[in-house]
């Protein structure tokens, strides 16, 4: 596709498209390159990456019992690649999307289940305590 083919497609989007259910897990325990697998690279000065960051918040809900975010953020190594229009600062984000084996599966469930009463006592004892108060 040329360039002018794909800003007029890019303009022609709908404005905030999910982006989670597009994204492909990759398999669990699965080796090799991850180049063409659904992911996401950003790069540039911190603020920029964070900008970015800000507008992809859905992509959170990935972070779950049955698949993980593989989240890297790391500023730039200029000794590893010689990188003369980084930017200052810069770093690099990727960001992909695993499914998680089974241990890890129902070590997350546990988690969110122990979370979520936690969150349900403390509301329960700060009712309590107003009531207390009242």
């Amino acid at each position: 596709m040329k360039k002018a083919e794909a800003l007029k497609a890019w303009a022609q989007l709908p404005e905030g498209l999910p982006i989670l259910p597009h994204m492909r897990p990759i398999p669990y325990k699965a080796e090799g390159s991850t180049y063409g697998a659904c992911g996401i690279r950003i790069d540039g000065n911190p603020q920029f990456v964070d900008a970015v960051l800000s507008r992809l918040k859905d992509l959170l809900a990935g972070e779950g019992i049955e698949t993980r975010l593989a989240l890297a953020r790391n500023t730039i190594n200029h000794d590893f690649k010689p990188c003369g229009n980084a930017d200052t600062g810069a770093e690099v984000c990727y960001i992909r999307l695993h499914e998680r084996g089974r241990e890890g599966a129902m070590l997350q469930a546990f988690c969110a289940g122990a979370r979520e009463r936690v969150a349900a006592r403390a509301s329960l004892v700060g009712e309590f305590e107003a009531a207390l108060t009242a």
